[in-house]
Protein backbone atom coordinates (compact mmCIF):
# COMPACT_ATOMS: atom_id res chain seq x y z
CA UNK A 1 0.00 0.00 0.00
CA UNK A 2 1.21 3.49 -0.83
CA UNK A 3 -0.74 6.65 -0.16
CA UNK A 4 0.90 10.02 -0.69
CA UNK A 5 -2.40 11.92 -0.53
CA UNK A 6 -2.23 13.34 -4.02
CA UNK A 7 -5.10 15.46 -5.23
CA UNK A 8 -7.76 16.84 -2.92
CA UNK A 9 -9.80 13.78 -1.95
CA UNK A 10 -9.28 10.90 0.45
CA UNK A 11 -8.97 7.43 -1.09
CA UNK A 12 -12.13 5.87 0.31
CA UNK A 13 -11.13 2.46 -1.02
CA UNK A 14 -8.41 2.50 1.67
CA UNK A 15 -9.69 4.76 4.46
CA UNK A 16 -12.87 5.06 6.50
CA UNK A 17 -12.90 8.63 7.93
CA UNK A 18 -14.59 7.77 11.23
CA UNK A 19 -13.29 6.67 14.64
CA UNK A 20 -14.82 3.38 15.86
CA UNK A 21 -18.28 4.39 14.59
CA UNK A 22 -19.97 1.17 15.76
CA UNK A 23 -19.82 2.36 19.40
CA UNK A 24 -21.64 5.60 18.53
CA UNK A 25 -22.56 6.57 14.97
CA UNK A 26 -20.89 7.80 11.82
CA UNK A 27 -22.36 11.25 12.39
CA UNK A 28 -20.82 11.60 15.85
CA UNK A 29 -17.49 9.94 15.03
CA UNK A 30 -16.71 11.67 11.72
CA UNK A 31 -13.20 13.04 11.33
CA UNK A 32 -12.46 16.64 10.50
CA UNK A 33 -9.88 16.43 7.74
CA UNK A 34 -8.51 17.86 4.51
CA UNK A 35 -6.39 16.37 1.75
CA UNK A 36 -4.33 19.15 0.24
CA UNK A 37 -0.82 19.76 -1.06
CA UNK A 38 0.18 16.11 -0.72
CA UNK A 39 -0.90 15.97 2.93
CA UNK A 40 -3.69 14.51 5.01
CA UNK A 41 -4.55 16.99 7.77
CA UNK A 42 -6.64 15.66 10.66
CA UNK A 43 -7.77 18.35 13.09
CA UNK A 44 -10.18 19.01 15.97
CA UNK A 45 -11.70 22.49 15.66
CA UNK A 46 -13.33 24.10 18.72
CA UNK A 47 -16.87 23.34 17.50
CA UNK A 48 -16.26 19.58 17.21
CA UNK A 49 -18.25 17.67 19.81
CA UNK A 50 -17.31 14.95 22.27
CA UNK A 51 -16.90 11.34 21.18
CA UNK A 52 -19.18 8.80 22.96
CA UNK A 53 -19.99 11.28 25.76
CA UNK A 54 -22.51 8.98 27.47
CA UNK A 55 -20.06 6.06 27.59
CA UNK A 56 -16.47 7.30 27.62
CA UNK A 57 -15.56 8.19 31.21
CA UNK A 58 -13.03 10.89 30.32
CA UNK A 59 -14.30 13.68 28.02
CA UNK A 60 -12.72 13.04 24.64
CA UNK A 61 -12.75 14.60 21.19
CA UNK A 62 -11.11 12.83 18.28
CA UNK A 63 -10.55 13.00 14.55
CA UNK A 64 -9.45 9.61 13.34
CA UNK A 65 -9.63 7.24 10.42
CA UNK A 66 -9.07 3.55 9.94
CA UNK A 67 -8.29 1.19 7.08
CA UNK A 68 -10.91 -1.43 8.01
CA UNK A 69 -14.18 -1.66 9.91
CA UNK A 70 -17.12 -3.90 10.73
CA UNK A 71 -19.32 -4.97 13.61
CA UNK A 72 -22.12 -7.25 14.69
CA UNK A 73 -25.76 -6.11 14.74
CA UNK A 74 -27.05 -3.32 16.97
CA UNK A 75 -27.20 -4.46 20.58
CA UNK A 76 -24.50 -7.10 20.20
CA UNK A 77 -21.07 -6.91 21.90
CA UNK A 78 -19.30 -7.70 18.62
CA UNK A 79 -17.18 -4.69 17.74
CA UNK A 80 -13.51 -3.82 17.57
CA UNK A 81 -11.50 -1.94 20.20
CA UNK A 82 -14.04 -1.78 23.05
CA UNK A 83 -13.02 0.69 25.77
CA UNK A 84 -15.16 -0.93 28.49
CA UNK A 85 -16.53 -4.40 29.16
CA UNK A 86 -20.24 -3.65 28.81
CA UNK A 87 -20.23 -1.98 25.40
CA UNK A 88 -22.91 -2.88 22.87
CA UNK A 89 -22.97 -1.93 19.20
CA UNK A 90 -24.91 1.32 18.71
CA UNK A 91 -24.82 1.37 14.90
CA UNK A 92 -24.01 -1.65 12.76
CA UNK A 93 -20.97 -1.22 10.54
CA UNK A 94 -20.74 -3.15 7.27
CA UNK A 95 -17.53 -5.05 6.68
CA UNK A 96 -14.88 -2.84 5.07
CA UNK A 97 -11.35 -3.98 4.29
CA UNK A 98 -9.23 -1.23 2.80
CA UNK A 99 -5.75 -2.16 4.02
CA UNK A 100 -5.31 -5.13 6.35
CA UNK A 101 -1.68 -6.31 6.33
CA UNK A 102 -0.31 -9.47 7.89
CA UNK A 103 3.42 -8.84 8.48
CA UNK A 104 5.69 -6.49 6.57
CA UNK A 105 6.99 -2.92 6.85
CA UNK A 106 4.55 -0.15 7.73
CA UNK A 107 5.59 3.49 7.94
CA UNK A 108 3.86 6.81 8.49
CA UNK A 109 5.54 10.17 7.87
CA UNK A 110 3.86 12.71 10.10
CA UNK A 111 4.08 15.83 12.21
CA UNK A 112 1.76 17.31 14.79
CA UNK A 113 0.40 20.43 16.41
CA UNK A 114 -0.17 19.58 20.06
CA UNK A 115 -0.73 21.20 23.44
CA UNK A 116 -0.65 19.66 26.93
CA UNK A 117 -4.29 18.60 26.43
CA UNK A 118 -3.88 16.74 23.10
CA UNK A 119 -2.23 13.66 21.60
CA UNK A 120 -1.50 12.10 18.21
CA UNK A 121 -1.05 8.45 17.32
CA UNK A 122 -0.81 5.80 14.64
CA UNK A 123 -1.26 2.13 15.37
CA UNK A 124 -2.17 -1.25 13.92
CA UNK A 125 -5.13 -3.02 15.52
CA UNK A 126 -6.42 -6.54 15.03
CA UNK A 127 -9.57 -6.62 12.89
CA UNK A 128 -11.14 -8.88 15.54
CA UNK A 129 -12.69 -11.44 13.22
CA UNK A 130 -12.24 -13.43 16.43
CA UNK A 131 -12.37 -11.63 19.82
CA UNK A 132 -8.84 -12.74 20.69
CA UNK A 133 -7.49 -11.13 17.51
CA UNK A 134 -7.34 -7.85 19.36
CA UNK A 135 -3.65 -7.04 19.86
CA UNK A 136 -2.33 -3.63 18.87
CA UNK A 137 1.03 -2.53 17.50
CA UNK A 138 1.57 1.06 18.60
CA UNK A 139 3.80 2.63 15.96
CA UNK A 140 3.70 6.10 17.55
CA UNK A 141 1.83 7.81 20.36
CA UNK A 142 2.81 11.30 21.54
CA UNK A 143 1.05 13.29 24.26
CA UNK A 144 1.47 17.05 24.17
CA UNK A 145 2.52 17.17 27.82
CA UNK A 146 5.45 14.87 26.93
CA UNK A 147 6.82 17.28 24.32
CA UNK A 148 9.81 19.51 25.10
CA UNK A 149 11.83 21.87 22.89
CA UNK A 150 13.87 19.54 20.71
CA UNK A 151 12.64 16.28 22.24
CA UNK A 152 9.58 14.19 23.07
CA UNK A 153 8.63 10.95 24.77
CA UNK A 154 7.33 8.65 22.03
CA UNK A 155 5.10 5.74 23.04
CA UNK A 156 5.57 2.53 21.07
CA UNK A 157 5.28 -1.20 21.51
CA UNK A 158 2.66 -3.91 21.82
CA UNK A 159 -0.69 -3.95 23.63
CA UNK A 160 -2.02 -7.45 24.30
CA UNK A 161 -5.62 -6.48 25.18
CA UNK A 162 -7.78 -9.61 24.80
CA UNK A 163 -5.17 -11.74 23.02
CA UNK A 164 -4.10 -14.46 25.52
CA UNK A 165 -1.02 -15.32 23.45
CA UNK A 166 0.56 -11.85 23.67
CA UNK A 167 2.30 -10.15 26.59
CA UNK A 168 2.00 -6.39 27.13
CA UNK A 169 5.20 -4.60 26.06
CA UNK A 170 4.63 -0.87 25.67
CA UNK A 171 6.61 2.08 26.96
CA UNK A 172 7.74 5.58 26.04
CA UNK A 173 11.17 6.35 24.64
CA UNK A 174 12.72 9.85 24.87
CA UNK A 175 13.85 10.95 21.41
CA UNK A 176 15.53 14.11 20.13
CA UNK A 177 12.84 15.13 17.67
CA UNK A 178 10.74 18.22 17.01
CA UNK A 179 7.16 16.98 16.89
CA UNK A 180 6.13 19.94 14.71
CA UNK A 181 8.51 18.68 12.00
CA UNK A 182 7.99 15.62 9.80
CA UNK A 183 9.41 12.31 11.03
CA UNK A 184 8.99 8.77 9.73
CA UNK A 185 7.59 6.36 12.31
CA UNK A 186 7.79 2.71 11.26
CA UNK A 187 7.56 -0.91 12.33
CA UNK A 188 8.97 -4.02 10.71
CA UNK A 189 6.48 -6.72 11.65
CA UNK A 190 7.56 -10.32 11.22
CA UNK A 191 6.46 -13.63 12.75
CA UNK A 192 7.69 -13.46 16.33
CA UNK A 193 9.24 -9.97 16.20
CA UNK A 194 8.55 -6.25 15.96
CA UNK A 195 11.28 -3.70 15.21
CA UNK A 196 10.35 -0.04 15.66
CA UNK A 197 12.24 2.85 14.06
CA UNK A 198 12.05 6.63 13.80
CA UNK A 199 13.66 8.27 10.78
CA UNK A 200 15.17 4.86 9.90
CA UNK A 201 17.00 4.65 13.25
CA UNK A 202 16.10 1.53 15.22
CA UNK A 203 14.47 2.39 18.54
CA UNK A 204 13.17 -0.87 19.97
CA UNK A 205 12.80 -4.60 19.26
CA UNK A 206 10.12 -6.87 20.73
CA UNK A 207 10.39 -10.63 20.37
CA UNK A 208 6.71 -11.40 19.83
CA UNK A 209 4.05 -10.24 17.42
CA UNK A 210 0.39 -10.73 16.45
CA UNK A 211 -0.20 -13.42 13.84
CA UNK A 212 -3.42 -12.13 12.25
CA UNK A 213 -4.40 -9.29 9.88
CA UNK A 214 -4.57 -5.79 11.31
CA UNK A 215 -5.97 -2.41 10.31
CA UNK A 216 -4.11 0.89 10.40
CA UNK A 217 -5.41 3.73 12.55
CA UNK A 218 -4.47 7.44 12.37
CA UNK A 219 -5.88 9.88 14.91
CA UNK A 220 -5.47 13.09 16.85
CA UNK A 221 -7.14 13.44 20.27
CA UNK A 222 -8.18 16.29 22.55
CA UNK A 223 -8.86 15.89 26.29
CA UNK A 224 -11.06 18.81 27.43
CA UNK A 225 -10.70 17.73 31.06
CA UNK A 226 -7.07 18.86 30.90
CA UNK A 227 -8.03 22.40 29.94
CA UNK A 228 -7.18 25.29 32.26
CA UNK A 229 -9.04 28.54 32.76
CA UNK A 230 -6.37 30.34 30.78
CA UNK A 231 -6.09 27.65 28.13
CA UNK A 232 -5.33 29.07 24.68
CA UNK A 233 -4.45 25.71 23.17
CA UNK A 234 -3.97 25.54 19.40
CA UNK A 235 -6.28 23.41 17.28
CA UNK A 236 -4.81 19.89 17.54
CA UNK A 237 -3.59 18.51 14.23
CA UNK A 238 -1.99 15.37 12.83
CA UNK A 239 -0.46 16.03 9.41
CA UNK A 240 0.55 12.98 7.37
CA UNK A 241 2.53 13.16 4.12
CA UNK A 242 2.62 9.44 3.34
CA UNK A 243 1.68 5.97 4.49
CA UNK A 244 3.61 3.02 3.06
CA UNK A 245 3.10 -0.70 3.57
CA UNK A 246 5.19 -3.44 2.02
Amino acid sequence: MEDRFAGDALDLSVWLPYYLPHWSSRASSAATYRVTGGELRLSIPPEQGLWCPELHEEPLRVSGMQSASGSGPVGSPSGGQPFRDDLLVASEEPEFRGYTPLYGHVEVRARGVLSPRSMMACWLAGIEDKPQHSGEICVMEIFGDAVRPGSADVGLGLHAFRDPVLTEQWSTVPLDIEVTEFHTYAVDWQPGSLVFSVDEARVRRIDQSPNYPMQLMLAVFDFPGKATGEDQAPVPELIVSHVLGS
